[in-house]
């Protein structure tokens, strides 16, 4: 018994950078690095923006803070270990770091996918309700939203947990990228994996599969909404209230799908294109987003204009 605990409190997963371009590793790095800088500059200035300016408390950039938040959660999670990897060749992670890794990395995928409904209910109601705006988003309401999507996480993801804490692993434990993803640690296990690939399904139907067709639901009566409006003027600009939540949806759901896809059905492709889309996947979103939404967004992006003006 006193082997098999040692055995298991010693596990370690090797983690992957760049298949073939290893060589280079430092001088990848940089425009890693970069990126991730990206990442943790433009979503903290956001939350600051919004935290601090009055004028910006409203239930849409409410939303905004928490797709901020979470893609912060997002980068932060990974971040460590992708740079470890490429910087100083660090390459092993234990099980228990691993476990937290997955945990965090596919929670904030879940409550960013929640986040991106919550938007998309946002401008349903703005355009198509917008008498009852105020009335319908309350503060207390947005709370709410924000709860429940946190509970949604946990609920999703503990179950994977104590699954994966279960099986076992007996062989090479190389993963195919820089953290711990639940589809690729899992393929490593010499035990039944069944329920565990179910159980992602499931967490994936239950997360994703719900919130695409609501959020395809929301722009569909949007849509038909706009249409109805005489006035050209008019329907241009309401279009282009949705022209960045429709950005951050492409940038999310697009590779998230492609890298699932992958994993399940691509066990033929090279090594590096499932490194280049797990990183894509991960990366993406939490750079762009803040770009997006302070370029298209003329409200925020005055105010973050004015906060560099004034320094």
């Amino acid at each position: 018994m006193i082997p098999f605990i040692s055995l298991i409190s010693s596990l370690t997963f090797h983690l992957t950078g760049i298949p073939g371009l290893e060589e280079m590793h430092a001088w990848i790095s940089v425009p890693f690095f970069c990126l991730y800088a990206i990442a943790l500059v433009g979503n903290s200035m956001i939350l600051f923006v919004i935290v601090n300016e009055r004028s910006l408390h409203e239930p849409m950039y409410y939303f905004l803070s928490m797709l901020s938040a979470s893609d912060l959660g997002l980068t932060i999670s990974t971040m460590s270990t992708t740079l470890s990897v490429l910087w100083f060749d660090a390459r092993e992670i234990s099980l228990d770091g691993c476990i937290i890794q997955m945990f965090f990395l596919h929670g904030f995928t879940f409550m960013e996918s929640g986040i991106l409904v919550a938007m998309a209910f946002d401008r349903f109601v703005a355009i198509c309700d917008p008498l009852r705006y105020t009335i319908i988003l309350t503060n207390a309401r947005i709370t709410q939203l924000g709860v429940v999507m946190i509970i949604r996480m946990i609920a999703l993801m503990v179950p994977l947990v104590l699954l994966f804490k279960k099986l076992s692993f007996c062989g090479p434990n190389g993963l195919s990228h820089s953290y711990c993803y639940h589809a690729d640690v899992i393929k490593l296990a010499c035990s039944d994996t069944k329920f565990n690939s179910i159980c992602g399904l499931v967490a994936l139907i239950l997360s994703t599969g719900i919130d695409t067709p609501c959020i395809l639901l929301s722009y569909i009566l949007i849509i038909c909404s706009v249409l109805s409006i005489a006035s050209p003027k008019e329907q241009h600009k309401a279009f282009s209230t949705c022209a960045s939540h429709i950005g951050s949806v492409a940038i999310f759901y697009i590779p998230m799908i492609s890298l699932s896809l992958v994993h399940r059905y691509g066990h033929q492709a090279p090594k590096i294109v499932h490194t280049m889309m797990a990183n894509i996947y991960l990366v993406l979103p939490p750079v762009l987003n803040p770009i997006i939404y302070s370029v298209k967004t003329a409200q925020l992006r005055k105010v973050v204009l004015k906060l560099f003006l004034t320094k």
